[in-house]
């Protein structure tokens, strides 16, 4: 369970299983447990399901608040479950309010689209966002042939794309569509720095499959473009007639991670979001993947001070808080402060 990052990141990159059949087995038993024992706080003494937040935000709320929980993350190579939204709801007793985006992730080798998920995740009032990966989450990164940028591009994944684009577009409603997050890097097979990819493949491959979904009649989709906060290429950018929002992935690891360094939200976004707004004027901004180390720092004031930084980047439109344990403690409940800094935070109508 080792992941994949460049050093100069401030982050984690999501965890990928690499695992034998019978350590995985153990491993789900045990991340079980451990989803049982974070639902189990806003159980009344220890029984009933854990419910959604009732009150929802106005529609006037400038920011989307979201979440992806363990189960969500897994989802790239685990089917997926209605149980698995509870830890969905217990985000929300945690933080007090409504999450108005619910992401998961989705591989090529696992994951065929699902229509009862948007819906489930629809039906509590929520926007779904896929972060669409094609290569195979359990195996080793970087190198995976069958996943080359240039077999995307000479159609051998056209039925496959096919597939997803007509049950998107079967959904009716917004989905947001996170493809190939991170392509700037060189921990993923899709990166044009690795895996025997090229040079422009990525904004081909991008389009290629941009114009399979606009031919199925896929319009509700909204395409997220996701570089990490490294070096951002503007020649890989797919241009504003196939992308609907960018986005950026911010962690702050503090002094336990030996990669990173603790600093504040504003810092870690300032230079990156100017950059966006240069090679995509007038997009909006989606932090997609959001998270803080407890150890080097405050995390409750680091959260405190985030939400009062998205008032000065009125471009920032939604922000999606990473809550996994995966090399840190991410989650907002990792201590009550921190909880209590973030449900302070978006107890304003600012946030929705």
């Amino acid at each position: 369970m080792n992941p994949v990052r460049d050093p100069r990141a401030d982050g984690p990159q999501r965890p990928k299983l690499r695992l034998s059949r019978g350590t995985a087995v153990a491993m789900i038993a045990l991340g079980g447990a451990v989803i049982a024992l974070i639902l189990l706080q806003y159980h009344v003494n220890g029984s009933g399901p854990v419910r959604p937040w009732p009150i929802r935000p106005p529609a006037s709320a400038r920011v989307d608040i979201g979440v992806v929980t363990l189960p969500l993350a897994r989802n790239s190579w685990r089917a997926w479950q209605p149980a698995d939204l509870e830890t969905v709801n217990a985000f929300e007793q945690t933080i007090r309010k409504h999450v108005s985006v619910v992401m998961w992730y989705a591989d090529w080798a696992h994951k065929a689209p699902l229509l009862q998920q948007l819906e489930a995740i629809a039906r509590r009032g929520s926007i779904p966002e896929i972060t669409w990966e094609p290569w195979d989450s359990t195996k080793p990164v970087r190198v995976q042939p069958r996943y080359r940028l240039r077999w995307i591009i000479a159609g051998r994944y056209d039925s496959y794309i096919r597939a997803w684009a007509q049950t998107l577009a079967a959904y009716r409603k917004p989905v947001r569509l996170r493809f190939a997050q991170e392509m700037n890097g060189n921990w993923y097979p899709w990166s044009e720095s690795a895996n025997g990819n090229r040079s422009h493949e990525f904004v081909q491959a991008w389009r290629h499959i941009h114009d399979i979904f606009v031919a199925a009649g896929a319009r509700n989709v909204q395409w997220i473009w996701s570089p990490a906060p490294i070096t951002i290429r503007r020649e890989q950018y797919p241009g504003s007639a196939y992308v609907t929002m960018v986005s950026l992935s911010i962690f702050n690891g503090g002094s336990q991670l030996r990669y990173a360094r603790w600093r504040s939200f504003a810092a870690a976004v300032a230079r990156p979001v100017a950059i966006l707004h240069t090679i995509a004027p007038g997009k909006p901004i989606e932090i997609s993947e959001i998270g803080c180390a407890e150890q080097g720092g405050s995390k409750a004031a680091w959260i405190t001070g985030m939400f009062a930084a998205l008032r000065r980047y009125p471009a920032i439109r939604s922000l999606v808080w990473y809550d996994l344990v995966k090399a840190s403690d991410w989650r907002v409940e990792s201590s009550r402060g921190a909880a209590e800094a973030y449900a302070t935070a978006v107890a304003s109508p600012f946030d929705r």
